[in-house]
């Protein structure tokens, strides 16, 4: 039997804007890689080491999450399990641009362009209109 849509609107309703402030066991992570069974490799701002965090039953099959997305974790849910489990996914950022206003945002998640930017030597004939006739006159005078 599938879950009522008011579970689904319930927990967009609960992603779509961020917090006024985090706890201190609260970090925002990139997922660098989805293990599996609902298990996401994460990445700190200042750690190397990549975190191992298990997505909860509420947002399984209802919130998406894509590889370089961030994720709101929690680090001292599974501190009294002794497990291989570092946290657990507390929130999903999905208003990526609203979260990025908030003063706990890491300076170390800077926004990448989608395109890499151009030298400025190089120029682009994207959009523009092939050389005149005269142009092309100037250049079999020369040859």
């Amino acid at each position: 039997m599938a879950r009522p849509k008011r579970n689904l609107l319930a927990t967009a309703q609960e992603t779509s804007s961020p917090p006024s402030s985090l706890d201190n066991n609260h970090a925002i992570a990139r997922v660098r890689k989805a293990e599996g069974k609902n298990l996401y490799l994460v990445e700190l701002p200042k750690h190397t080491d990549p975190l191992l965090v298990e997505l909860p039953a509420r947002f399984r099959s209802q919130i998406w999450i894509k590889r370089g997305g961030y994720v709101l974790i929690d680090t001292a849910a599974f501190l009294d399990r002794d497990n291989k489990l570092d946290g657990e996914i507390v929130n999903v950022v999905r208003e990526e641009k609203e979260w990025r206003k908030q003063s706990y945002w890491p300076a170390e998640f800077v926004k990448k362009s989608t395109y890499p930017e151009d030298s400025e030597d190089e120029t682009s004939t994207v959009g523009k209109m092939p050389p005149s006739d005269d142009s092309d006159a100037d250049v079999q005078d020369s040859i």
